[in-house]
């Protein structure tokens, strides 16, 4: 019981702050609509007719997608951000297992990641892209997504000594994974060697989890495959972060200056 108020405790902290500052909910806003409505405008005016209007659809599931990714690494952020700055030394000398820590953390991120995805389907919606029922059952392989999202944010952040090695990471990783998921084509329509790349990239399979749900979005693998490889990578990467931390925490002078051990 204890272990739970601590994990509760912690995602509250997280939460808190992200809906404290409204203002960065509402410009994560920005950067998918201008891909949908300007690259995806740019790009759809040279289709012809239905093909036009079937590519924005089309890019609906990676849009949301990538608000997903930018969202959950961001908050995976936090990790970073606390060791470097001394918050993590107190949450050390907590009675708790440290991986709870991460985990508490990964679940803010994953939650983070879904309130802004909320926020951009009410405005697909406002504006007519998608329908109601769509932006609905969209929801459930978003949140299969986000927490994907999350791990790979975990995954970095433990990795990571500061936010400078965060942001590097991030940047040289974010890209690729975004551009090789097939968010933006269809992957079959991609050279075979970029094929694979996209074969070995579990955020693909978030992207293709949440095509199933809109019809003109045609989709490259099957609704198990998705879940499976989004499951299974989820555990693996999470759990790879939580024995870092805690192997970090045990060796690391932070966790030493912490709990006052020689």
């Amino acid at each position: 019981m204890t272990h739970i108020l601590a994990v509760k405790a912690v995602v509250a902290r997280e939460l808190t702050k992200v809906f404290r500052q409204r203002a960065r909910l509402i410009s994560a806003m920005v950067r998918p609509m201008i891909w949908l409505l300007v690259i995806g405008s740019g790009v759809g005016s040279m289709l012809q007719g239905e093909q036009q209007a079937g590519y924005l659809s089309f890019l609906v599931p990676g849009i949301v997608a990538m608000t997903l990714l930018f969202a959950a690494l961001l908050s995976a952020l936090t990790l970073v951000y606390d060791k470097e700055f001394g918050v993590m030394r107190m949450m050390l000398i907590a009675p708790i297992p440290h991986y709870l820590i991460v985990i508490a953390k990964l679940i803010a991120a994953a939650i983070t990641a879904m309130v802004q995805a909320i926020l951009l389907l009410v405005i697909l919606a406002l504006i007519g892209l998608i329908e109601v029922k769509v932006a609905l059952w969209l929801l459930l392989p978003a949140l299969a997504t986000a927490v994907c999202c999350a791990a790979i944010g975990g995954l970095i952040a433990a990795w990571s000594k500061t936010l400078d090695n965060f942001a590097v990471i991030m940047n040289f990783f974010i890209f690729p994974v975004f551009f090789l998921s097939g968010a933006l084509y269809p992957v079959n329509q991609l050279p075979e060697m970029l094929k694979y790349v996209v074969l070995i990239n579990p955020f693909s399979y978030g992207v293709d989890l949440m095509k199933h749900v809109v019809p003109t979005a045609n989709s490259d693998f099957s609704i198990m495959t998705d879940i499976t490889v989004l499951a299974v990578f989820s555990v693996m990467a999470i759990s790879i972060a939580c024995w870092r931390f805690s192997r970090e925490s045990v060796h690391e002078p932070l966790f030493h200056r912490a709990t006052g051990k020689k």
